[in-house]
């Protein structure tokens, strides 16, 4: 009886998924309410208006750590927003730096955003972690537009102009007083007067040397 052994190699042009396991993001240094164990939480998968961040909240801030040995893979994150146009969205923090997020301590990726067009249906903010060998982490931040937000940016030059405007006004204005009504119109000039009448009056030989500095003598 003969038996014969056959070996097969059959090429796998993709492999399976792997997830990066101890990867964690959360609102805080130690959660894990949007990344656990490098899966992606109910609610953040996807679009979902239970969990969006509303129009006022223009700030928001992601904690990511990993085990320290596998750290370095984290590359940058990268995000895209949906509809492209009018949601402003840009990321800093160390967690775009390059600093490895280990669980000791963890990076930080701030998220801010600005609302340019309101919209009844809110935008999608999806941020992209790659990680060398795994697959990607992947989420999504959902983000309310009711009104639109025209930023620190115009109000504060708008303030700026309106402090110089008023500097200016009151300078030009003392000046004009200074010269139609002489010394007497610098703030506090009747107050010193008087006092210097009341002086004058209790000790007259006072009042004449006074007199005598200011005007001079006859």
């Amino acid at each position: 009886m003969c038996r014969v052994l056959v070996e097969l190699a059959i090429p796998c042009s993709k492999s399976g998924p792997r997830v990066f396991k101890g990867f964690t993001v959360g609102f805080h240094p130690r959660s894990s309410e949007i990344v656990y164990n490098g899966l992606t939480q109910l609610g953040f998968e996807q679009l979902h208006h239970g969990f969006s961040f509303q129009t006022e909240q223009i700030h928001v801030s992601l904690y990511l750590s990993a085990m320290s040995s596998l750290a370095g893979l984290v590359g940058k994150p990268t995000l895209k927003v949906n509809p492209a146009k009018g949601l402003s969205v840009t990321l800093t923090g160390s967690g775009l730096n390059g600093a490895m997020p280990t669980t000791l301590s963890p990076t930080v990726l701030n998220v801010d955003w600005r609302c340019e067009i309101a919209r009844s249906s809110p935008y999608e903010v999806n941020i992209l972690i790659p990680v060398e060998g795994y697959d990607p982490i992947e989420f999504t931040l959902t983000k309310e537009c009711g009104y639109a937000q025209k930023g620190w940016a115009t109000f504060g030059i708008i303030s700026c102009i309106f402090v110089i405007l008023s500097t200016l006004l009151c300078c030009g204005g003392f000046i004009y007083k200074t010269r139609v009504e002489g010394l007497d119109a610098l703030p506090g000039m009747a107050f010193l007067s008087a006092f210097l009448d009341a002086v004058g009056r209790d000790n007259p030989s006072s009042q004449a040397s006074w007199e005598d500095r200011a005007y001079g003598s006859i």
